[in-house]
Protein backbone atom coordinates (compact mmCIF):
# COMPACT_ATOMS: atom_id res chain seq x y z
CA UNK A 1 0.00 0.00 0.00
CA UNK A 2 1.31 3.61 -1.06
CA UNK A 3 2.31 5.86 1.59
CA UNK A 4 -0.76 8.12 0.24
CA UNK A 5 -3.33 5.73 0.21
CA UNK A 6 -2.36 4.79 3.52
CA UNK A 7 -3.13 8.52 4.46
CA UNK A 8 -6.22 8.84 3.37
CA UNK A 9 -7.51 5.39 5.02
CA UNK A 10 -5.85 6.77 8.32
CA UNK A 11 -7.87 9.70 8.34
CA UNK A 12 -11.18 8.10 7.00
CA UNK A 13 -10.48 5.91 10.14
CA UNK A 14 -10.05 8.95 12.44
CA UNK A 15 -13.22 10.01 11.17
CA UNK A 16 -15.63 7.18 11.35
CA UNK A 17 -13.92 6.77 15.37
CA UNK A 18 -14.60 10.20 15.72
CA UNK A 19 -18.28 10.12 14.46
CA UNK A 20 -18.73 6.33 16.51
CA UNK A 21 -17.48 8.23 19.94
CA UNK A 22 -20.12 11.84 19.18
CA UNK A 23 -22.90 9.81 18.07
CA UNK A 24 -24.87 7.84 21.03
CA UNK A 25 -28.71 7.52 20.17
CA UNK A 26 -30.17 4.20 19.49
CA UNK A 27 -30.11 0.69 21.16
CA UNK A 28 -26.97 0.56 23.23
CA UNK A 29 -25.25 -3.14 23.81
CA UNK A 30 -23.59 -2.12 27.05
CA UNK A 31 -20.11 -1.43 25.26
CA UNK A 32 -20.46 2.04 24.41
CA UNK A 33 -16.01 1.98 22.31
CA UNK A 34 -17.05 -1.35 20.83
CA UNK A 35 -19.38 0.45 17.75
CA UNK A 36 -22.42 -1.79 18.42
CA UNK A 37 -24.62 0.00 18.27
CA UNK A 38 -27.63 -0.21 15.64
CA UNK A 39 -27.04 1.91 12.48
CA UNK A 40 -26.30 5.26 13.21
CA UNK A 41 -25.70 8.34 10.41
CA UNK A 42 -22.17 7.59 10.10
CA UNK A 43 -21.33 6.35 6.36
CA UNK A 44 -20.47 3.11 6.17
CA UNK A 45 -19.07 0.71 3.32
CA UNK A 46 -20.79 -2.15 1.44
CA UNK A 47 -19.11 -5.32 2.74
CA UNK A 48 -18.60 -8.50 0.93
CA UNK A 49 -18.19 -11.42 2.11
CA UNK A 50 -17.66 -15.02 1.29
CA UNK A 51 -19.17 -17.73 3.46
CA UNK A 52 -19.38 -22.00 3.45
CA UNK A 53 -21.70 -23.57 1.21
CA UNK A 54 -25.80 -23.64 2.85
CA UNK A 55 -28.84 -24.49 0.92
CA UNK A 56 -29.88 -20.85 0.99
CA UNK A 57 -28.63 -17.59 -0.40
CA UNK A 58 -27.47 -15.56 2.39
CA UNK A 59 -28.64 -12.21 1.28
CA UNK A 60 -32.14 -13.48 1.67
CA UNK A 61 -31.82 -15.63 4.90
CA UNK A 62 -33.69 -13.63 7.87
CA UNK A 63 -29.98 -13.45 9.83
CA UNK A 64 -28.77 -11.03 6.79
CA UNK A 65 -31.31 -8.30 7.55
CA UNK A 66 -30.62 -8.71 11.31
CA UNK A 67 -27.55 -8.14 11.28
CA UNK A 68 -27.84 -5.46 9.13
CA UNK A 69 -30.10 -3.50 11.65
CA UNK A 70 -28.06 -4.41 14.29
CA UNK A 71 -24.61 -3.78 12.69
CA UNK A 72 -25.29 -1.09 10.49
CA UNK A 73 -23.55 -2.63 7.58
CA UNK A 74 -24.88 -3.94 4.69
CA UNK A 75 -23.37 -6.84 3.19
CA UNK A 76 -22.81 -8.75 0.33
CA UNK A 77 -22.97 -12.76 0.79
CA UNK A 78 -21.31 -14.69 -1.93
CA UNK A 79 -20.85 -19.04 -1.21
CA UNK A 80 -18.05 -21.59 -1.88
CA UNK A 81 -19.35 -24.09 -3.80
CA UNK A 82 -20.47 -27.31 -2.06
CA UNK A 83 -18.12 -29.42 -4.34
CA UNK A 84 -14.39 -28.95 -4.20
CA UNK A 85 -14.36 -25.41 -1.96
CA UNK A 86 -10.94 -25.69 -1.67
CA UNK A 87 -10.44 -25.08 -5.38
CA UNK A 88 -12.48 -22.68 -5.78
CA UNK A 89 -10.77 -20.71 -2.57
CA UNK A 90 -7.28 -21.28 -4.26
CA UNK A 91 -8.61 -18.98 -7.28
CA UNK A 92 -9.84 -16.39 -5.65
CA UNK A 93 -7.19 -15.99 -3.53
CA UNK A 94 -5.04 -15.89 -6.39
CA UNK A 95 -7.02 -13.52 -8.38
CA UNK A 96 -6.84 -11.36 -5.31
CA UNK A 97 -10.70 -11.22 -5.34
CA UNK A 98 -11.37 -8.49 -2.86
CA UNK A 99 -13.93 -10.18 -0.61
CA UNK A 100 -13.73 -8.00 3.31
CA UNK A 101 -14.02 -11.22 5.01
CA UNK A 102 -13.93 -15.33 4.03
CA UNK A 103 -15.65 -18.12 6.67
CA UNK A 104 -14.63 -21.18 5.87
CA UNK A 105 -14.40 -24.87 7.77
CA UNK A 106 -12.39 -25.42 10.20
CA UNK A 107 -11.21 -28.84 8.58
CA UNK A 108 -7.58 -29.89 8.99
CA UNK A 109 -7.12 -29.50 5.02
CA UNK A 110 -9.26 -25.46 5.61
CA UNK A 111 -6.47 -24.66 8.24
CA UNK A 112 -3.49 -25.64 6.15
CA UNK A 113 -5.15 -23.62 3.53
CA UNK A 114 -5.35 -20.97 5.94
CA UNK A 115 -1.37 -21.26 7.42
CA UNK A 116 -0.22 -21.27 3.74
CA UNK A 117 -2.51 -18.10 3.11
CA UNK A 118 -0.71 -16.52 6.01
CA UNK A 119 2.46 -17.91 5.24
CA UNK A 120 2.32 -16.26 1.62
CA UNK A 121 1.31 -12.86 2.12
CA UNK A 122 -2.34 -12.94 1.19
CA UNK A 123 -3.82 -12.37 4.60
CA UNK A 124 -4.10 -9.37 6.74
CA UNK A 125 -2.61 -9.73 10.25
CA UNK A 126 -5.83 -9.11 12.33
CA UNK A 127 -3.86 -8.61 15.72
CA UNK A 128 -3.58 -4.26 15.44
CA UNK A 129 -7.04 -4.30 13.89
CA UNK A 130 -8.56 -6.17 16.63
CA UNK A 131 -6.56 -4.42 19.38
CA UNK A 132 -8.16 -1.06 18.09
CA UNK A 133 -11.32 -1.98 16.94
CA UNK A 134 -12.46 -5.05 18.75
CA UNK A 135 -12.91 -5.42 22.10
CA UNK A 136 -15.93 -7.81 21.71
CA UNK A 137 -14.08 -10.37 19.85
CA UNK A 138 -11.58 -10.49 22.58
CA UNK A 139 -14.44 -10.69 25.28
CA UNK A 140 -16.40 -13.44 23.42
CA UNK A 141 -13.45 -15.72 22.15
CA UNK A 142 -10.65 -17.01 24.52
CA UNK A 143 -6.83 -16.26 24.37
CA UNK A 144 -6.33 -19.86 23.89
CA UNK A 145 -8.38 -20.09 20.98
CA UNK A 146 -7.53 -16.99 19.53
CA UNK A 147 -3.35 -18.55 20.27
CA UNK A 148 -4.67 -21.59 18.33
CA UNK A 149 -5.47 -19.57 15.28
CA UNK A 150 -2.03 -18.15 15.18
CA UNK A 151 0.29 -18.57 12.19
CA UNK A 152 4.36 -17.87 13.04
CA UNK A 153 3.01 -15.98 16.03
CA UNK A 154 0.34 -13.82 14.78
CA UNK A 155 -3.07 -14.21 14.27
CA UNK A 156 -4.52 -13.98 11.01
CA UNK A 157 -8.04 -15.39 11.35
CA UNK A 158 -10.65 -15.22 14.44
CA UNK A 159 -11.48 -18.61 14.60
CA UNK A 160 -15.35 -19.94 15.72
CA UNK A 161 -14.33 -23.00 18.37
CA UNK A 162 -16.02 -25.99 18.08
CA UNK A 163 -18.49 -27.16 20.69
CA UNK A 164 -16.89 -30.49 22.36
CA UNK A 165 -19.09 -33.35 22.31
CA UNK A 166 -19.13 -36.80 21.31
CA UNK A 167 -20.55 -37.54 17.99
CA UNK A 168 -20.51 -40.62 17.32
CA UNK A 169 -21.26 -44.67 18.98
CA UNK A 170 -22.81 -47.97 18.13
CA UNK A 171 -26.55 -47.88 17.66
CA UNK A 172 -28.62 -51.26 17.91
CA UNK A 173 -31.83 -53.02 17.24
CA UNK A 174 -33.71 -52.79 20.49
CA UNK A 175 -36.41 -55.07 19.19
CA UNK A 176 -33.64 -57.61 18.15
CA UNK A 177 -32.18 -57.51 21.69
CA UNK A 178 -35.84 -58.07 22.98
CA UNK A 179 -36.23 -61.17 20.39
CA UNK A 180 -32.83 -62.65 21.60
CA UNK A 181 -33.70 -61.67 25.29
CA UNK A 182 -30.33 -59.51 25.69
CA UNK A 183 -29.70 -56.34 27.12
CA UNK A 184 -27.43 -54.05 25.08
CA UNK A 185 -24.03 -54.82 25.67
CA UNK A 186 -21.68 -52.71 27.89
CA UNK A 187 -18.62 -55.10 27.53
CA UNK A 188 -16.43 -56.58 24.78
CA UNK A 189 -17.40 -60.08 25.52
CA UNK A 190 -21.13 -58.95 25.75
CA UNK A 191 -20.98 -57.45 22.54
CA UNK A 192 -19.49 -60.86 21.58
CA UNK A 193 -22.53 -62.65 22.80
CA UNK A 194 -25.21 -60.21 21.10
CA UNK A 195 -23.48 -60.49 17.95
CA UNK A 196 -23.38 -64.31 17.90
CA UNK A 197 -27.31 -64.50 18.90
CA UNK A 198 -28.11 -61.68 16.09
CA UNK A 199 -26.77 -64.08 13.78
CA UNK A 200 -27.96 -67.52 15.36
CA UNK A 201 -31.35 -66.64 16.39
CA UNK A 202 -32.47 -65.02 13.44
CA UNK A 203 -34.32 -61.48 15.24
CA UNK A 204 -34.58 -59.80 12.04
CA UNK A 205 -36.17 -62.74 9.91
CA UNK A 206 -33.39 -62.64 7.18
CA UNK A 207 -32.35 -66.17 8.03
CA UNK A 208 -28.75 -66.48 7.70
CA UNK A 209 -28.61 -63.48 6.01
CA UNK A 210 -28.94 -61.54 8.91
CA UNK A 211 -25.86 -58.81 9.21
CA UNK A 212 -24.84 -58.72 13.31
CA UNK A 213 -22.25 -55.48 12.74
CA UNK A 214 -22.17 -53.47 9.87
CA UNK A 215 -19.27 -50.43 9.47
CA UNK A 216 -18.73 -48.48 6.44
CA UNK A 217 -15.25 -49.53 4.15
CA UNK A 218 -13.56 -45.62 4.79
CA UNK A 219 -13.76 -45.49 8.69
CA UNK A 220 -12.93 -49.29 9.91
CA UNK A 221 -11.83 -47.67 13.41
CA UNK A 222 -15.10 -48.34 14.93
CA UNK A 223 -16.26 -45.72 17.38
CA UNK A 224 -16.94 -47.34 20.90
CA UNK A 225 -15.05 -50.86 20.11
CA UNK A 226 -12.39 -48.77 19.64
CA UNK A 227 -12.69 -47.14 22.32
CA UNK A 228 -12.09 -50.18 24.27
CA UNK A 229 -8.65 -50.32 23.32
CA UNK A 230 -8.00 -46.96 23.60
CA UNK A 231 -8.17 -45.89 20.25
CA UNK A 232 -10.38 -42.63 20.63
CA UNK A 233 -8.67 -40.70 18.23
CA UNK A 234 -6.15 -40.36 15.63
CA UNK A 235 -3.83 -39.68 18.38
CA UNK A 236 -4.13 -40.23 21.79
CA UNK A 237 -1.68 -40.04 25.28
CA UNK A 238 0.42 -43.17 25.65
CA UNK A 239 2.87 -42.78 28.58
CA UNK A 240 2.74 -38.98 28.23
CA UNK A 241 3.03 -39.00 24.29
CA UNK A 242 0.43 -38.14 21.90
CA UNK A 243 1.12 -41.72 19.46
CA UNK A 244 -0.61 -42.73 16.34
CA UNK A 245 -3.09 -45.00 16.53
CA UNK A 246 -1.18 -47.40 14.21
CA UNK A 247 1.67 -47.34 16.68
CA UNK A 248 -0.10 -47.64 19.87
CA UNK A 249 -0.12 -50.98 21.83
CA UNK A 250 -3.89 -51.39 21.64
CA UNK A 251 -3.87 -50.86 17.90
CA UNK A 252 -3.07 -55.10 17.29
CA UNK A 253 -5.44 -55.54 19.92
CA UNK A 254 -8.14 -53.93 18.34
CA UNK A 255 -7.31 -55.96 14.88
CA UNK A 256 -6.72 -59.20 16.27
CA UNK A 257 -10.84 -57.96 17.92
CA UNK A 258 -12.30 -56.98 14.68
CA UNK A 259 -10.15 -60.02 13.04
CA UNK A 260 -11.91 -62.70 15.22
CA UNK A 261 -15.84 -60.87 14.24
CA UNK A 262 -15.08 -60.93 10.96
CA UNK A 263 -14.06 -64.75 10.68
CA UNK A 264 -16.98 -65.67 12.87
CA UNK A 265 -19.69 -63.99 10.38
CA UNK A 266 -20.27 -61.39 12.90
CA UNK A 267 -19.07 -58.37 11.06
CA UNK A 268 -20.39 -57.52 7.79
CA UNK A 269 -18.19 -59.46 4.88
CA UNK A 270 -19.10 -56.94 2.26
CA UNK A 271 -17.49 -54.22 4.74
CA UNK A 272 -14.88 -52.39 3.35
CA UNK A 273 -16.96 -51.65 0.01
CA UNK A 274 -19.92 -50.31 2.06
CA UNK A 275 -20.59 -46.15 1.95
CA UNK A 276 -22.15 -44.74 4.42
CA UNK A 277 -25.76 -44.70 2.53
CA UNK A 278 -24.97 -48.23 2.15
CA UNK A 279 -24.10 -49.00 5.73
CA UNK A 280 -27.45 -46.86 6.93
CA UNK A 281 -29.42 -48.73 3.95
CA UNK A 282 -28.76 -51.84 5.45
CA UNK A 283 -29.52 -51.14 9.11
CA UNK A 284 -32.79 -49.25 7.92
CA UNK A 285 -33.85 -51.80 5.67
CA UNK A 286 -33.49 -55.06 8.30
CA UNK A 287 -30.37 -56.13 7.39
CA UNK A 288 -28.13 -55.53 10.07
CA UNK A 289 -28.54 -55.20 13.94
CA UNK A 290 -25.72 -52.74 14.97
CA UNK A 291 -23.65 -49.75 12.85
CA UNK A 292 -21.79 -46.91 14.11
CA UNK A 293 -23.91 -43.22 13.59
CA UNK A 294 -23.67 -40.25 14.44
CA UNK A 295 -26.49 -38.29 17.11
CA UNK A 296 -27.02 -36.40 13.74
CA UNK A 297 -28.40 -38.88 11.07
CA UNK A 298 -30.43 -40.53 14.36
CA UNK A 299 -34.11 -38.71 12.85
CA UNK A 300 -32.99 -39.96 8.94
CA UNK A 301 -32.27 -43.44 9.89
CA UNK A 302 -35.25 -44.07 12.39
CA UNK A 303 -37.81 -42.73 9.86
CA UNK A 304 -36.30 -44.73 7.31
CA UNK A 305 -36.23 -47.86 9.57
CA UNK A 306 -40.37 -46.86 9.89
CA UNK A 307 -40.72 -47.23 6.60
CA UNK A 308 -39.51 -50.73 6.33
CA UNK A 309 -39.66 -52.09 9.85
CA UNK A 310 -43.04 -50.62 11.55
CA UNK A 311 -42.27 -52.37 14.84
CA UNK A 312 -38.72 -51.79 14.68
CA UNK A 313 -37.04 -49.38 17.58
CA UNK A 314 -33.24 -48.26 17.74
CA UNK A 315 -31.45 -47.28 20.68
CA UNK A 316 -27.55 -46.04 21.40
CA UNK A 317 -25.28 -48.53 23.48
CA UNK A 318 -23.25 -47.36 26.68
CA UNK A 319 -19.48 -46.74 26.17
CA UNK A 320 -18.00 -50.25 25.57
CA UNK A 321 -15.63 -51.50 28.32
CA UNK A 322 -12.03 -53.38 27.19
CA UNK A 323 -10.48 -55.95 29.42
CA UNK A 324 -8.38 -53.59 31.32
CA UNK A 325 -11.34 -50.85 31.53
CA UNK A 326 -10.65 -48.66 29.34
CA UNK A 327 -13.90 -46.99 27.43
CA UNK A 328 -14.86 -44.08 25.72
CA UNK A 329 -15.64 -41.94 22.67
CA UNK A 330 -14.01 -39.22 20.45
CA UNK A 331 -15.44 -35.80 21.37
CA UNK A 332 -14.61 -33.28 18.98
CA UNK A 333 -12.60 -29.96 19.93
CA UNK A 334 -10.83 -26.94 17.76
CA UNK A 335 -12.30 -25.02 15.21
CA UNK A 336 -15.91 -25.24 13.44
CA UNK A 337 -14.89 -22.45 11.07
CA UNK A 338 -12.19 -19.56 10.34
CA UNK A 339 -12.51 -16.14 9.43
CA UNK A 340 -10.30 -14.04 7.57
CA UNK A 341 -9.12 -11.00 5.48
CA UNK A 342 -7.77 -11.44 2.31
CA UNK A 343 -4.73 -8.32 1.60
CA UNK A 344 -7.01 -7.47 -1.20
CA UNK A 345 -9.66 -6.67 1.13
CA UNK A 346 -11.00 -2.96 0.44
CA UNK A 347 -12.58 -2.32 3.99
CA UNK A 348 -10.42 -4.30 6.50
CA UNK A 349 -11.27 -2.08 9.55
CA UNK A 350 -14.45 -1.71 8.80
CA UNK A 351 -14.49 -5.70 8.58
CA UNK A 352 -12.89 -6.28 11.88
CA UNK A 353 -16.02 -3.05 13.31
CA UNK A 354 -18.32 -5.58 11.56
CA UNK A 355 -17.61 -8.97 13.25
CA UNK A 356 -17.19 -6.81 16.95
CA UNK A 357 -20.24 -5.98 16.56
CA UNK A 358 -21.77 -9.40 15.56
CA UNK A 359 -19.82 -10.03 18.75
CA UNK A 360 -21.91 -7.86 21.15
CA UNK A 361 -23.30 -10.07 23.63
CA UNK A 362 -27.18 -9.30 22.90
CA UNK A 363 -26.58 -8.81 19.15
CA UNK A 364 -25.01 -12.76 19.12
CA UNK A 365 -27.72 -13.86 20.90
CA UNK A 366 -30.55 -12.61 18.67
CA UNK A 367 -28.41 -14.10 15.46
CA UNK A 368 -27.88 -17.39 17.23
CA UNK A 369 -31.24 -18.51 18.73
CA UNK A 370 -33.41 -15.17 17.51
CA UNK A 371 -36.21 -13.61 20.03
CA UNK A 372 -37.40 -14.95 23.16
CA UNK A 373 -41.70 -15.23 22.56
CA UNK A 374 -40.85 -15.37 18.91
CA UNK A 375 -37.83 -18.08 18.33
CA UNK A 376 -37.48 -20.05 21.54
CA UNK A 377 -38.81 -20.06 25.17
CA UNK A 378 -36.62 -20.58 28.06
CA UNK A 379 -37.33 -23.00 30.90
CA UNK A 380 -35.55 -24.40 33.86
CA UNK A 381 -31.93 -22.85 32.18
CA UNK A 382 -32.53 -24.45 28.28
CA UNK A 383 -33.81 -22.64 25.71
CA UNK A 384 -36.73 -24.57 23.71
CA UNK A 385 -37.34 -23.44 20.11
CA UNK A 386 -40.78 -22.48 18.64
CA UNK A 387 -41.17 -24.44 15.89
CA UNK A 388 -41.63 -23.70 12.56
CA UNK A 389 -40.40 -20.29 13.05
CA UNK A 390 -37.00 -21.31 14.32
CA UNK A 391 -36.52 -23.74 11.72
CA UNK A 392 -37.25 -21.40 9.19
CA UNK A 393 -35.48 -18.39 10.56
CA UNK A 394 -32.32 -19.66 12.56
CA UNK A 395 -31.58 -23.17 11.26
CA UNK A 396 -28.62 -22.06 9.14
CA UNK A 397 -28.03 -19.01 11.64
CA UNK A 398 -24.48 -20.59 12.85
CA UNK A 399 -23.23 -20.12 9.10
CA UNK A 400 -22.93 -16.52 10.05
CA UNK A 401 -20.83 -17.20 12.92
CA UNK A 402 -17.56 -15.45 13.07
CA UNK A 403 -16.30 -16.15 16.58
CA UNK A 404 -18.89 -17.00 19.35
CA UNK A 405 -19.33 -16.17 22.89
CA UNK A 406 -17.81 -19.10 24.36
CA UNK A 407 -19.31 -18.72 27.53
CA UNK A 408 -22.87 -18.87 26.32
CA UNK A 409 -23.22 -20.17 22.74
CA UNK A 410 -22.77 -23.76 23.70
CA UNK A 411 -26.14 -23.23 25.90
CA UNK A 412 -28.17 -21.50 23.20
CA UNK A 413 -26.73 -24.02 20.62
CA UNK A 414 -28.78 -26.97 22.25
CA UNK A 415 -31.96 -25.11 20.81
CA UNK A 416 -30.95 -26.23 17.62
CA UNK A 417 -30.67 -30.22 18.61
CA UNK A 418 -33.99 -29.84 20.28
CA UNK A 419 -35.74 -28.84 17.13
CA UNK A 420 -36.72 -32.65 17.00
CA UNK A 421 -36.63 -34.91 20.20
CA UNK A 422 -35.16 -37.91 18.52
CA UNK A 423 -32.06 -35.50 18.16
CA UNK A 424 -31.57 -34.30 21.47
CA UNK A 425 -32.37 -37.36 22.86
CA UNK A 426 -29.47 -39.00 21.13
CA UNK A 427 -27.14 -36.42 21.49
CA UNK A 428 -28.36 -35.95 25.20
CA UNK A 429 -27.35 -39.76 25.75
CA UNK A 430 -23.74 -39.61 24.21
CA UNK A 431 -23.26 -35.71 26.27
CA UNK A 432 -25.01 -35.58 29.39
CA UNK A 433 -26.59 -39.30 30.19
CA UNK A 434 -22.99 -41.35 29.95
CA UNK A 435 -20.33 -40.39 32.24
CA UNK A 436 -18.14 -37.50 31.63
CA UNK A 437 -14.66 -39.55 31.37
CA UNK A 438 -16.48 -41.46 28.53
CA UNK A 439 -16.12 -37.68 26.16
CA UNK A 440 -12.68 -38.17 24.76
CA UNK A 441 -11.11 -34.90 23.46
CA UNK A 442 -9.13 -34.89 20.76
CA UNK A 443 -5.84 -33.09 22.15
CA UNK A 444 -4.71 -32.18 18.58
CA UNK A 445 -8.30 -30.09 18.06
CA UNK A 446 -6.82 -26.86 19.71
CA UNK A 447 -3.16 -26.84 18.51
CA UNK A 448 -2.15 -24.05 16.51
CA UNK A 449 -1.45 -25.13 12.66
CA UNK A 450 1.57 -27.31 12.90
CA UNK A 451 3.29 -27.28 8.78
CA UNK A 452 4.21 -31.09 8.85
CA UNK A 453 1.21 -32.72 10.42
CA UNK A 454 -1.36 -30.43 8.09
CA UNK A 455 0.95 -31.58 5.05
CA UNK A 456 0.60 -35.57 6.43
CA UNK A 457 -2.25 -36.23 7.77
CA UNK A 458 -4.52 -37.20 5.09
CA UNK A 459 -2.33 -39.22 3.64
CA UNK A 460 -1.21 -41.16 6.90
CA UNK A 461 -4.86 -41.60 7.66
CA UNK A 462 -5.42 -42.92 4.14
CA UNK A 463 -2.95 -45.29 4.76
CA UNK A 464 -4.31 -46.48 8.13
CA UNK A 465 -7.72 -46.84 7.04
CA UNK A 466 -6.53 -49.04 3.94
CA UNK A 467 -4.04 -51.06 5.59
CA UNK A 468 -6.66 -51.76 8.62
CA UNK A 469 -9.53 -52.93 6.69
CA UNK A 470 -7.17 -55.36 4.60
CA UNK A 471 -5.82 -56.68 7.64
CA UNK A 472 -9.78 -57.28 8.58
CA UNK A 473 -10.23 -59.05 5.88
CA UNK A 474 -7.51 -61.01 5.83
CA UNK A 475 -5.43 -59.72 3.10
CA UNK A 476 -2.70 -58.83 5.14
CA UNK A 477 -1.26 -60.66 8.03
CA UNK A 478 -0.96 -59.10 11.16
CA UNK A 479 2.94 -60.42 11.52
CA UNK A 480 3.68 -57.46 8.97
CA UNK A 481 2.32 -54.56 11.47
CA UNK A 482 5.95 -53.69 12.32
CA UNK A 483 6.96 -53.67 8.58
CA UNK A 484 3.54 -51.25 8.22
CA UNK A 485 4.78 -49.10 10.84
CA UNK A 486 7.88 -48.17 9.94
CA UNK A 487 6.68 -47.52 6.65
CA UNK A 488 4.62 -45.20 8.74
CA UNK A 489 7.05 -43.25 9.77
CA UNK A 490 9.12 -42.70 6.97
CA UNK A 491 5.98 -41.40 5.01
CA UNK A 492 5.92 -38.50 7.28
CA UNK A 493 4.89 -39.83 10.56
CA UNK A 494 8.00 -39.46 12.39
CA UNK A 495 8.14 -35.71 11.15
CA UNK A 496 4.72 -35.28 12.53
CA UNK A 497 5.22 -37.40 15.65
CA UNK A 498 8.10 -34.97 16.80
CA UNK A 499 5.88 -32.13 15.91
CA UNK A 500 3.18 -32.38 17.76
CA UNK A 501 4.86 -33.92 21.26
CA UNK A 502 7.14 -30.40 20.87
CA UNK A 503 3.78 -29.07 20.70
CA UNK A 504 2.19 -31.16 23.57
CA UNK A 505 5.17 -30.46 26.26
CA UNK A 506 4.10 -27.17 26.16
CA UNK A 507 0.37 -27.99 26.88
CA UNK A 508 0.20 -31.23 29.08
CA UNK A 509 -0.50 -30.74 32.62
Amino acid sequence: MNTKKWLVLSLSALMLVSTACSSKGGETSGTASSGTAPASNEAKPTLKSLQIWQKDDYNTYPVAKVLEEKTGYKVQYDMLPQDKPQDKLNLLIASSEPYDAITTGGSSDFKALYADYAKKGALTDLGPLIDKYGPNIKAAISKETLDAAKVDGKLYAIPTSAISFASTSLMIRQDWLDKVGMKAPTTLDELVAVLKAFKEKDPGGNGDKNIPLTMKGDDPIVADIAGAFGLYNFYNDVNGKLTPRVLDPGYKEYIAFMTDLFKQGLLDKEFGVNKDATMKEKFSSGKAGMMPLHWADVPTVADALKKTQPDGKMVYIPALKGKDGKYGLSASAGFDRITFIPKAAKHPEDAIKWINAKLDKDTFKLMAIGEEGKHYTFKDGAYLPILPIFTDERNQANNFLMGADEKNYPTYWQARVRKDPRLFEAWEYLNVKQPADTRKMDLLGISPYMPEYSKNFQQLNTMVNDYTVKLIFGAEQIGGLEAFQQKFKSSGGDASFKEVNDWYATVKK
